[in-house]
């Protein structure tokens, strides 16, 4: 007897004995009573023994059926416990989370999202990387990975988080000892603290209702860090071209002041990219949850319906 037919008769065996009834257990089993008739008489054939003695009123189990019943029934419970771990693999969030994200953007905005998932997943171990490379899900050991981009990003199944806003600050000192800013053609007179990663740019655009205009201004400092960018902007160095959510803190407390706040500048779209996985785990179905509804809650953060920073 084959081993897998085996383990049909089997379980079929351990249904008659529990119910003591080969009417029972072939109604539980969704079988007819003539077929787990000959399941049994199959079992007991290739065992070479006899399991079950039938009369026209009862079923009796025999002292080695009994014996043999203890086996099944151990094979019956790890069966369900298989089923029980797959079926919590699909519903609880397990296992290793790695998360891969821009560095100030991570920081600022992902971590806080991350850190409550943790504290609300006690079997999700998380991985986080904080780099300005390029991550590519199909050739790194990647299960999240947040993308600022312009577009929507190819080859990856994504969800929008937030659009972050760009505008120009300066520091009060800066304001009062340099030339006025009162239109976008004023900032040719200023020196800039530009970025010098994805979001790299010479040239500001600026919409004022159906105006558009595109200016280039000349760049003292370059990084490829934002928080760089927004610490030389508040010691006076220049005015600094940043995403509102590395401002909004420093405006808060007097030390930056927003330049042209009525024109609209840049905005990019912060994305939650993931393998497009049939059978997506729960920890990475959740965590891209937990961001997109924390995002949705702060959209006062990236200026107004949200966005990205290049870093």
């Amino acid at each position: 007897m084959k081993q897998l037919d085996q383990l049909s008769s089997m379980a079929i065996f351990a249904k008659i004995v529990d119910t003591m009834s080969y009417t029972e257990a072939a109604k539980l089993l969704g079988l007819s009573k003539s077929a787990v008739s000959k399941e049994i008489n199959r079992l007991e054939t290739g065992l070479g023994v006899t399991l079950l003695k039938r009369t026209t009123r009862k079923i009796e189990v025999t002292e080695i059926g009994r014996t043999y019943y203890e086996y099944c029934a151990r094979l019956l419970a790890e069966v369900r416990g298989a089923d029980a771990f797959v079926r919590q693999y699909h519903e609880e969030p397990i296992g290793n989370l790695r998360v891969v994200a821009p560095m100030t953007f991570g920081n600022r905005a992902v971590l806080p999202a991350l850190c409550r998932f943790i504290a609300n997943n006690i079997h999700v171990q998380v991985d986080l990387e904080l780099t300005d490379r390029v991550v590519d899900l199909n050739e790194q050991n990647v299960d999240v990975a947040i993308v600022i981009s312009r577009d929507k990003p190819e080859q990856a199944t994504v969800q929008r988080l937030a659009a972050i806003h760009w505008g120009i600050y300066a520091s009060p000192a800066y304001i009062a000892s340099n030339p006025p800013v009162q239109r976008p053609e004023d900032l040719s007179r200023h020196g800039f603290l530009l970025f010098g990663g994805p979001a790299h740019t010479t040239a500001l655009q600026f919409c004022h209702g159906k105006r558009q205009l595109e200016t280039r201004v000349r760049c003292v400092l370059r990084s490829n860090n934002s928080v760089a960018l927004l610490n030389a902007a508040i010691e006076g160095i220049g005015i600094a071209y940043l995403p509102r959510y590395v401002a909004r803190e420093a405006t808060a407390a007097g030390q930056l002041q927003q330049l042209l706040p009525s024109w609209s500048s840049e905005t990019r779209v912060a994305y939650a990219a993931y393998r497009d996985d049939r059978y997506l785990s729960p920890r990475v179905r959740m965590f891209v949850q937990e961001l997109a509804r924390d995002f949705a809650k702060d959209t006062d953060m990236f200026g107004g319906c949200g966005e990205a920073d290049g870093d």
